[in-house]
């Protein structure tokens, strides 16, 4: 090299990616410095949404928060409505009914197959493959058909109820759950036949965004990223709850902890949530949905419109909201990107004196400036990005 070109001063570029981006699963900042094309360095901000999701739960009444949740990943609602009325009613020290808590785990993990496809669906596109992106999310747009029978609609819920859920389901509906289920994973084979073994798809996953599982545990990271690590860590496998404990189902996981690692563990995650649902259906027995108790549970709109005693009790909840035991309580499930936890304190009143929320990608997203993204290429950073499956309702802070 000539002695003019060492004496040329060299620096490297600094590159905003968002907060507004095609690419961008919610609005995120992601601020990177470069050699070239590799990334030296990057500082990600997820403060852009200004949610106060825990602020809003204190301001409102127990049952007021329910929405809420609903908000937080909103691509599987029902699982955040069920882990809010898990934490209530720890502090409760109520049991729900039978019926209920397989109607829990049957809507749940139609929706941890509705997040996995999106998870997935996003993998493939974002390095190129829309084909499967498209086939994906038709297959999701068939169970979010099961989820509006439901509940009455497709992405804000409000299904769960703190006692049990507001209704039993439909008629019909465990013959209609499994068709719909056979239709849909034929579009989730064929995701799987068009991207699994397809050379571009493999280089640009393999290898790339990887960690080890001491780095995973050490940044709280848990669900599929953390097992395509090889950590078998499952809430529903580790604290068994609602009635997971009488499921036949196993944990996926990976070897390398890179991206193609994390599809595939989703992949046979959906594949085990149908195994879940089929077992679910065919023990689920007869019975109540909601506990008959007049200090948490609305009573039904026939006695509302009928008893005074009734009346009064819906205005009271209404108005007052219920009176949860006066304490403090942490519990936690299972959600489509891990472990989803409620900490809440309660004064006694009729609304939440102190609320917390774990959200399983913002543990994720701590690792992406330290161990994902340094040392990467400029174009790793989506389909990392996307394997984390960050869902910015959750993840704001």
């Amino acid at each position: 090299m000539s002695d003019i070109h060492q004496a040329l001063p060299t620096q490297n570029m600094e590159l905003n990616i968002g907060p507004s981006h095609p690419a961008m699963h919610g609005t995120v900042k992601v601020s990177v410095e470069l050699d070239g094309e590799t990334i030296v360095k990057s500082n990600t901000d997820v403060g852009y949404l200004h949610r106060g999701f825990e602020k809003m739960c204190e301001n409102v009444t127990w049952a007021q928060c329910m929405p809420y949740t609903d908000r937080l990943n909103y691509v599987s609602p029902l699982i955040n409505n069920f882990a809010f009325c898990q934490a209530v009613e720890k502090l409760l020290g109520v049991e729900i009914p039978e019926r209920a808590k397989y109607i829990r785990v049957i809507a749940a993990e139609i929706s941890r197959i509705t997040d996995h496809m999106t998870c997935c669906a996003a993998m493939g596109m974002e390095v190129g493959g829309f084909t499967p992106f498209l086939y994906m999310i038709e297959g999701r747009d068939y169970l979010y058909d099961l989820v509006e029978r439901l509940s009455g609609a497709r992405i804000t819920v409000n299904y769960a109820r703190i006692g049990g859920v507001v209704h039993d389901l439909p008629e019909g509906f465990a013959e209609d759950c499994l068709a719909t289920l056979d239709k849909a994973f034929k579009l989730v084979d064929d995701g799987d036949k068009m991207l699994t073994h397809n050379r571009i798809f493999i280089d640009r996953m393999n290898g790339v965004g990887k960690i080890s599982a001491a780095d995973a545990i050490a940044y709280g990271i848990t669900g599929p990223f953390l097992r395509s690590t090889g950590v078998e860590y499952d809430v529903r496998k580790a604290h068994p709850y609602d009635v997971y404990d009488r499921m036949d189902f196993d944990i996926p996981i990976g070897d390398n902890g890179d991206c193609y690692d994390r599809w595939l563990v989703r992949l046979e995650e959906m594949r085990q949530s149908r195994r879940i649902l089929e077992q679910a259906l065919k023990q689920i027995p007869p019975g109540t949905v909601l506990l008959d108790n007049p200090h948490f549970a609305l009573p039904e709109k026939d006695q509302v419109y009928t008893r005074i005693e009734g009346l009064m009790n819906h205005f009271k909840l209404v108005i007052e909201g219920a009176r949860v035991n006066e304490g403090e309580v942490y519990s936690f499930s299972e959600g489509g990107n891990g472990e989803l936890g409620f900490y809440i304190v309660s004064d006694g009143s009729g609304q939440p004196y102190k609320m917390r929320v774990r959200s399983p990608c913002f543990a994720i997203m701590q690792a992406l400036d330290d161990i994902l993204l340094p040392g990467a290429m400029l174009s790793d950073v989506v389909p990392i990005f996307g394997s984390i499956n960050m869902i910015g309702g959750e993840c704001d802070r």
